[in-house]
């Protein structure tokens, strides 16, 4: 990752936004999981959207990041926390209000140090123990 320092201030280049943004441990965990997503997981670069602006219940919101399929649906809702943040109900439901407005199959909450990930079918939840890669998830 591409770290420097302007104006007394540590910046992370984000490779998805094209541009330098402040380090804040959140913006960490989040350029390490994108990262790890398209290195290990086989998530294309130009499928992986941040800081996406939606609207839930006539508020303007942003989802940490969005990843779509070919046709430009959305697939992976992401939520990043700080690792100092624990993923609880409280932030797994800030997702799943997001999800509301774009239907997608799956949520990811991490933290860094941890990661859950979750289906969801119709109005059911399953939980994951793993990560899986794109193509998985594209079927």
């Amino acid at each position: 990752m591409n770290i420097r320092t302007q104006n007394d201030k540590q910046q992370i280049l984000c490779a998805w936004r094209r541009k330098y943004v402040r380090l804040t441990p959140e913006e960490h965990v989040r350029q390490t999981i994108l990262h790890a997503l398209e290195d290990n997981f086989d998530y294309p670069h130009g499928l992986i959207a941040v800081e996406v602006p939606i609207e839930v219940a006539g508020l303007k919101k942003r989802c940490d990041a969005i990843v779509y399929n070919q046709q430009l649906q959305p697939l992976v809702l992401i939520e990043f926390k700080a690792e100092s943040v624990p993923l609880t109900q409280q932030v797994f439901d800030q997702a799943a209000i997001y999800n509301r407005h774009l239907h997608v199959p799956y949520l990811m909450l991490s933290n860094g140090k941890d990661t859950i990930m979750a289906k969801i079918l119709e109005k059911e939840c399953s939980f994951l123990d793993h990560i899986p890669n794109y193509n998985d998830v594209v079927k």
